[in-house]
């Protein structure tokens, strides 16, 4: 389960919570699957008349729903790298009523491949906040994000602990781990948003994040974390920074959660893709 999975995730819940018929279709054998139904085109052809909106949460979705006649399709894009604007991919993208991005940054990749913005929303990701922040461990705990995916510094995070002397635990259940951590090193070369800093903010733990993508919507540099640059000095740096102020760490550490009760909740997050569900149906 990636950050996009568990958007869909919390999203579906929310609104069968609110009394709206909803079916979730990934695909078979994934672990999103096992909270709905096996997706097929058979599947989809049979239901999606019965339904006001058919929303596509990632590339292959997306492609698929644009085949439906006369659906009103909302598409989430989450992901920062540019958009295609070759004679498919325009079409594929002139099918949908509405787009649903992630963040400013990716905002400006949909108008950049020429959707207009009246059909883009920017809707943030939510999270759960906790009820109270843990205090960190003590020796201090410096986590980051187990993956392999290449575009994320898994390799460039280890290094740059080493160099300031800690070292990094790879979390694979991020959101189990983060209770009592130190600090989040959320190293990438590209970023949508980052789901994952702000499960770290709402847990009240500082993250040391790369300077790139939506990143810097949500991490405001010295305030609830610092961003740096993709390399082992800057990196290194601002984890030995905040090692060595610990009350800096703390600081910053409460200021995310404030900044994620104020703008990156699950219920907020709910209400925004709403209100572009009435603007579509309307």
């Amino acid at each position: 389960m990636r950050g996009g999975q568990w958007q869909a995730l919390r999203l579906v819940g929310a609104l069968r919570e609110l009394g709206h018929d909803v079916v979730l279709m990934a695909r078979a054998g994934s672990p999103l699957q096992r909270h709905g139904q096996p997706f097929s085109i058979a599947r989809l052809l049979s239901q999606y008349l019965r339904f006001d909106i058919v929303h596509a949460h990632d590339a292959r979705s997306h492609s698929l729903a644009a085949l439906l006649p006369g659906a009103r399709l909302v598409v989430a894009r989450r992901v920062a790298f540019p958009i295609r604007t070759g004679a498919a991919s325009r079409w594929k993208y002139g099918r949908a009523a509405h787009f649903i991005a992630v963040s400013e940054f990716v905002r400006g990749r949909l108008l950049e491949a020429g959707v207009e913005a009246a059909r883009i929303s920017v809707v943030p990701d939510g999270v759960e906040l906790p009820v109270e922040a843990a205090p960190p461990d003590d020796p201090p705990r410096v986590i980051a994000v187990a993956t392999s995916d290449p575009m994320k510094g898994s390799a460039l995070a280890r290094e740059a602990a080493g160099r300031a002397g800690v070292p990094v635990h790879f979390a694979g259940d991020l959101a189990l781990e983060l209770p009592g951590a130190f600090l989040l090193v959320y190293v990438t070369r590209e970023e949508g948003l980052g789901s994952g800093a702000l499960l770290a903010m709402a847990a009240g733990v500082p993250v040391v994040a790369s300077r790139v993508g939506g990143l810097p919507e949500i991490v405001e540099d010295g305030v609830n974390g610092l961003l740096v640059e993709n390399s082992v000095e800057s990196i290194a740096g601002a984890i030995r920074r905040l090692l060595d102020t610990p009350g800096e760490a703390l600081r910053m550490g409460l200021a995310g959660r404030e900044r994620v009760a104020a703008r990156f909740t699950v219920e907020i997050m709910v209400e925004k893709t709403l209100a572009v569900y009435r603007k579509v149906l309307s």
